[in-house]
């Protein structure tokens, strides 16, 4: 299923962290550094999805 996440998280990087810890802070913190450069939403992302 991680597989799954961290795919999700390369094409859309707020999906992944939902997916991985639902309507959270982290979810809003990833939208928000997607919208700032989408490389760091990714980095973001796959870093929640590898830590859990």
């Amino acid at each position: 299923m991680d597989v799954i996440r961290i795919i999700l998280a390369i094409l859309l990087p707020p999906v992944g962290v939902f997916l991985q810890v639902g309507i959270g802070l982290h979810f809003w913190i990833n939208i928000l550094l997607t919208i700032l450069g989408y490389v760091p939403g990714i980095v973001h992302a796959v870093w929640i999805i590898a830590r859990r």
